[in-house]
């Protein structure tokens, strides 16, 4: 048994999530905050810390792709576009959003591509790792070929030598000018994913399995600069002052596509190799186990998707901003010291600012995952997606117009709708609210049209039909100037109300019961209303018994009391009020014995009614939060169950002797339960069982025989008969003189 959940306080407003209230008083639904306003998809709009939503930079697609993948850009001195794309493994060149293959690679994935003299590139490719050179007319040739799998990224030094980072074995690799190479470093790691280099000159390295950033001076003398707690350091950028800023990501079975290598803990799914069967690859998002080594235990890893940390010219660190849900792929550190971040699973653009660093929902990718920024000299900043691939632009200035959809509000059932208000700052511009609502959890055909625009911030009567799922649209538009600033939208519903029900009724044993947990004074019975004024006090404990519910304190026995308990429950979370009623075996008619409790116990003085067979009825109701025209009642009958309070009757025939023995028989007869033990005593010293003469106490009606001895038979006979309801009654037989 478990006690039922009082309803919440009327006209309680839930703000972002959802509070059980009485279903006689509305809900309030309340988008405020970024975290509320996050769960919903936004197309221009931007979304600051302080949860205001207005209109962000205008986003257009510079091109769009065959490839599910894009993993890297780069932005020519003649206004060209480079990526690399997979699972078609190419170098892909851009210009006025037209797309050429300037190189295809054998392999599946170009993860790496880094710009080399005269408009040439190296490009870097996965599986089967290899580097090509490939000239501006896309011309190729194999540049180094390691023995490697993964080429995840190149970077190169001032003197043009080339750097590697590479997988399964986390090797860096330096590559002169005229193609050879060799090892610079092993990092003792599964992969090496990000380099970049210091204003010093320094590379710095970005690993996977586990999460750190290396640098490494130019002896290949290596300093662990930050061991993170997650799995991977996907991206390094520096800032003008030296600042090193790292993307940092977990991971998970939605997140971001984070290197596709095998580690020892944790096996990762093959990278297909060319054929001609292969219709597609996934990102790769489950969590990859870290190497062993030697050095000390590390931080338990993070359970969000991703981070970045900043480390600073002296080498201390910290935790910038916690991504939460979003995976970081690409920063981008802008003239003012800034940050943008393109994270997955949602296309999300973040700029994160400040001190401490505060999270503004900047723009939103109609892709998947945002895995590279650059930004040109105009300002204009340009991304590359994937899921599906295709290139993006955000313009510097603020778009004329911008929509939001909100997350989908469950009411539980079926649900009247009633206002939808919201608190906005139009600033010359123009906000209109729509809704649609329907009976899926994901919006669909079945679903209603989107209703025509409400225009009242004070409030209008949402039009769309009565259901169970509701979903409000806004459109904000500004012809100049800075535009709308919306804080908060409010929309209430009342659901439909649903008849409580009772599942289940426990009869306890006749005579158990249970003290109340949290007494004070003497003991009192849980569910027993009348013990002070009869002056019942318990009697010691019986056998031990579990009860029934953790509310209940310790089981003690009450000759007379019967208790019932009962499981009931209400979906609108009402509070609700019980009615307890009994009938006897053969009876139409239910007298009502409690009324109004709100505890799902009851202990009944079976004293009051004949011995009998009964039932009990537990009527449960919603009337305290529910208007009377609307309150509903669940009803449950309980199993049938013996009243018996009157001891058994003991029918002594005339001793018979035989011999040296004498017998004693009698019959016992209870007009309600089983005859369940007999004992016998001489002269009342110690009780000896009497089984029936059948072998068997299983009736209402049973023989016994007690042969005594010579040497018994002179001595007086008690007798103890206990029936199945612990009713007791005694007789003697005297003794021969």
């Amino acid at each position: 048994m478990q006690t039922i959940r009082a309803a919440a306080a009327a006209l309680a407003v839930a703000t972002g999530c959802w509070v059980a209230v009485a279903a006689s008083t509305p809900t309030f639904w309340t988008v405020g905050t970024q975290a509320d306003f996050l769960k919903g998809d936004v197309e221009n709009l931007s979304i600051d810390s302080d949860g205001r939503v207005l209109l962000g930079p205008a986003a257009s697609v510079v091109a769009e792709t065959s490839a599910p993948f894009l993993w890297t850009l780069h932005a020519g001195p003649d206004g060209r576009l480079w990526t690399g794309s997979g699972n078609e493994g190419k170098l892909l060149g851009v210009r006025d959003g037209k797309v050429t293959t300037v190189f295809d690679a054998g392999e599946l994935e170009v993860h790496a591509v880094a710009p080399a003299a005269n408009g040439s590139f190296y490009v870097g490719t996965s599986p089967d790792g290899r580097i090509y050179h490939v000239a501006a007319d896309g011309t190729s040739r194999t540049f180094f070929d390691p023995d490697d799998k993964y080429i995840w990224s190149l970077a190169l030094d001032r003197g043009g030598n080339l750097f590697a980072a590479t997988g399964d074995k986390g090797v860096i690799y330096r590559i002169t000018p005229d193609g050879k190479g060799a090892p610079f470093y092993r990092t003792n790691t599964t992969n090496v994913i990000s380099l970049t280099f210091s204003r010093e000159g320094d590379l710095l390295a970005g690993t996977e399995a586990p999460g750190r950033v290396f640098r490494i001076d130019r002896s290949g003398k290596a300093f662990v600069l930050l061991d993170s707690p997650y799995r991977e350091i996907h991206a390094l950028r520096i800032a003008d002052d030296g600042t090193i800023f790292a993307a940092a990501v977990n991971g998970g079975s939605s997140g971001p596509p984070v290197s596709e290598a095998a580690s020892p803990e944790s096996p990762r799914p093959p990278v297909p190799t060319v054929s001609a069967e292969i219709t597609g690859v996934s990102p790769i998002e489950s969590p990859i186990g870290s190497t062993s080594s030697t050095s000390a235990p590390r931080p338990p890893r993070r359970s969000g998707r991703g981070a970045i940390y900043r480390i600073r010219t002296d080498g201390l660190w910290d935790l910038m901003w916690d991504a939460g849900e979003d995976a970081p792929f690409d920063l981008l550190v802008e003239p003012g010291g800034s940050l943008l971040v393109g994270t997955g699973t949602e296309g999300k653009i973040f700029r994160i600012a400040g001190e401490p660093a505060r999270a503004t929902l900047l723009a939103r990718a109609s892709a998947r995952q945002v895995t590279a920024l650059v930004r040109e000299p105009s300002g204009r900043i340009l991304g590359a997606a994937s899921n599906p691939g295709k290139l993006f632009a955000l313009s510097p200035d603020p778009a004329r117009r911008g929509t939001y959809e909100s997350d989908v509000r469950d009411a539980g059932t079926v649900a009247s709708w009633g206002a939808i208000r919201w608190r906005a700052v139009l600033n010359g511009g123009q906000i209109e609210v729509a809704t649609r609502t329907g009976n899926t959890s994901t919006p669909d055909e079945t679903w209603s049209g989107w209703s025509k625009p409400y225009s009242d911030a004070n409030g209008e009567q949402i039009s769309s039909p009565n259901a169970r799922y509701l979903q409000w649209r806004l459109t904000m538009s500004s012809s100049s100037g800075a535009g709308p600033v919306l804080t908060s939208v409010t929309a209430a519903y009342l659901p439909r109300n649903l008849r409580p029900a009772v599942s289940s009724i426990t009869v306890h044993p006749a005579g158990t019961v249970f003290q109340r947990p949290f007494s004070t004074g003497d003991p009192e019975i849980a569910g027993y209303q009348d013990d002070a004024a009869e002056g019942r006090q318990p009697s010691a404990p019986g056998e031990p018994r579990q009860p029934s519910a953790p509310a209940l304190g310790r089981r003690l026995y009450q000759k007379g009391l019967q208790a019932f308990a009962w499981k009931a429950e209400d979906g609108n979370d009402d509070r609700l009020r019980f009615d307890v009623s009994y009938r006897r075996e053969g009876d139409t008619t239910w007298r009502v014995l409690q009324r109004g409790s709100s505890d799902p116990i009851f202990v009944w003085d079976t004293t009051s009614v004949p011995d009998g067979t009964y039932l009990v009825k537990i009527a449960a109701s919603d009337a305290p939060s529910n208007s009377p025209g609307n309150a509903l009642t669940g009803e449950l009958e309980s199993a049938t169950f013996d009243i018996d309070n009157t001891p058994p009757r003991i029918d002594i025939r005339p001793p018979a002797r035989a011999g040296a023995r004498t017998a004693v028989t009698f019959t016992v007869t209870d007009q309600q339960s089983a005859v369940q033990r007999v004992e016998y005593s001489l002269d009342a010293s110690r009780w000896r069982v009497v089984h029936p003469k059948d072998g068997i106490a299983d009736s209402r009606r049973e023989e016994f025989e007690v042969v005594l001895d010579e040497a018994e038979a002179g001595r007086s006979v008690i007798l103890r008969v206990t029936d199945a309801m612990n009713n007791v009654a005694t007789a003697a037989v005297g003794g021969r003189n």
